[in-house]
């Protein structure tokens, strides 16, 4: 087998558990044997369009057993699996199919319309519809080879060969593509392995949305690799999740803050059984103490991380051995990861000394799609700077502690600033703007813009929400606006974003 990437894993798990469970959906069971084989049409089917080592394949669609069949058909030809955020809007959704240029576009029957707006429909992109059926909605796209003389499908791909492409926006306000090799992925699988001793018998909720590198690379693709169970659902439904815990036994659960906050909130909580689940992990923003200990209590230890895109994202991980003194720490470094804290003078910081956290390591990005400008200066040497300050304690545990980017997260989704800020100056009334994330009970930190209008204008709060309805995502959409007569600078006319969130940041938006 000349593959020994990504796109190998479906045959090389068949020939081990063929007759085990791989995924299921909506009570529809597909097992790894059968995995492999629409791996193959599939791929099959793609090469039958044209697609070929190195082009993009553009998958736009809820969380379904097609994605996981379309990211390994595509990996199996050598090509790049480019996931879709599915909360985006048109233009966002233009603007990333243009600077990737993908061969084809797979959506799901549920974004038609998506794909029909003009912003996409203009791009002129070969496309290809489905409607999920448990991996059977492709079998138009597939390809059989039953009966076939020719071989299966075994293009050279080595570890270091591009695997899959995921956006993730920047302080520019422009969305980079970060690359993500085959190795990447497979190191950050291994990271897993060790930390939180996934097995064979794992069956693992996957809720949170795939086209997300937590949900895919910390939860679907390792338990795939060690041959446990992935329940896959379209989308999360804190009721449906906890019967789903209880009928099928689950072991392994990934979630953002609210997520683990609308659990805990659900009537069933109390009395549900909840003793099947080993693991509970998070990434993408701290828990509040408050809700750990709210799992605490029913006897569950929520493994906190942290992570990015950039590196598969596994860096840190709090384990369920390293005691409840250090819940709210992000953890220790992941066992093939390296995480230094640097102080502003670029030496390492002391114990309890803030400085920005530097990560190096086998799953870590060699940068972003078409954008070597930005690869530079994400790297110092090996080392990529995250960006995010953190504190080391006195036994090496990591509290992240603020950003350095203006970046916040609000759900579990990255919300850059400037990216609004673009959208809010389209309005004719807007003068000045600037954006900042403020404390919320549900979801951890949502968007609130201070705004200077126009004069003699009347604009409203739901008059410019209303305008950045459809030109943004729409948990990028601030939940609050507040108009001001000037916003801060500095001497030199530069906006002083701290001074801005001193004023505003407070949950109420009262000058403190």
């Amino acid at each position: 087998m000349l593959d020994s990437g990504i796109g190998s894993w479906p045959a090389r798990r068949a020939r081990m558990t063929p007759g085990a469970r791989a995924f299921v959906q909506d009570e529809a069971v597909v097992t790894y044997a059968e995995v492999d084989r629409l791996v193959e049409a599939v791929a099959r089917g793609l090469r039958a369009r044209g697609v070929t080592t190195g082009d993009r394949v553009a998958f736009l669609g809820l969380n379904s057993i097609e994605l996981a069949v379309t990211l390994f058909a595509t990996a199996r030809l050598g090509a790049v699996f480019l996931p879709l955020n599915t909360r985006l809007a048109p233009p966002e959704l233009a603007w990333i199919l243009t600077d990737a240029e993908p061969a084809l576009l797979i959506h799901a029957d549920d974004f038609d319309e998506v794909v029909s707006a003009e912003a996409v429909a203009t791009l002129g992109l070969p496309s290809h519809r489905f409607t999920a059926a448990a991996g059977h909605g492709l079998d138009t796209l597939a390809v059989d080879a039953a009966g076939e003389r020719a071989e299966r499908i075994d293009v050279e791909v080595g570890l270091d060969d591009v695997f899959m492409i995921q956006y993730t926006s920047g302080t520019s306000g422009r969305p980079k593509g970060v690359m993500l090799t085959h190795g990447n992925i497979a190191w950050n699988a291994f990271n897993l392995l060790v930390d939180v001793d996934i097995r064979s018998d794992e069956i693992a909720l996957v809720t949170a949305p795939l086209f997300h590198t937590a949900a895919l690379n910390q939860v679907l693709l390792p338990t795939f690799l060690k041959g446990g169970t992935s329940l896959i659902a379209a989308r999360f439904d804190p009721a449906e999740a906890i019967a789903t815990i209880e009928r099928e036994r689950v072991t392994l659960l990934f979630g953002v803050t609210s997520m683990y906050q609308a659990l805990a909130q659900e009537p069933t909580w109390a009395t549900a059984d909840l003793d099947s689940l080993r693991s509970a992990l998070s990434g993408g923003a701290p828990i509040p103490r408050t809700l750990l200990d709210t799992w605490q209590s029913r006897g569950l230890h929520i493994i906190q991380g942290y992570g990015l895109t950039e590196a598969s994202p596994g860096t840190t991980m709090l384990r369920a051995g390293d005691g409840l003194d250090k819940l709210g720490s992000a953890g220790t470094p992941c066992f093939f990861t390296d995480v230094r804290v640097v102080a502003p003078g670029g030496e390492d910081a002391a114990p309890g000394e803030a400085g920005e956290v530097h990560v190096s390591g086998p799953n870590v990005t060699p940068g972003y799609w078409h954008n070597g400008a930005a690869t530079e200066a994400a790297f110092d040497g090996p080392w990529l700077r995250t960006g995010d300050v953190a504190v080391l304690d006195d036994d090496g545990f990591l509290y992240v502690v603020d950003r350095v980017k203006d970046m916040f997260i609000s759900g579990g989704e990255n919300v850059y600033p400037a990216e609004v800020e673009q959208a809010i100056y389209t309005h004719p009334d807007v003068a000045e703007t600037a954006v900042i994330g403020v404390p919320d009970e549900r979801w951890g930190e949502v968007g609130r813009a201070v705004v200077v209008r126009r004069p003699d204008s009347v604009l409203t709060q739901e008059d410019l929400l209303k305008h950045l309805d459809g030109r943004l995502a729409r948990y990028k959409i601030p939940k609050s606006v507040v108009f001001v007569d000037e916003i801060p600078h500095n001497a030199s006319g530069k906006l002083l974003k701290s001074r801005v969130r001193e004023l505003y940041g407070t949950p109420e938006g009262a000058t403190p």
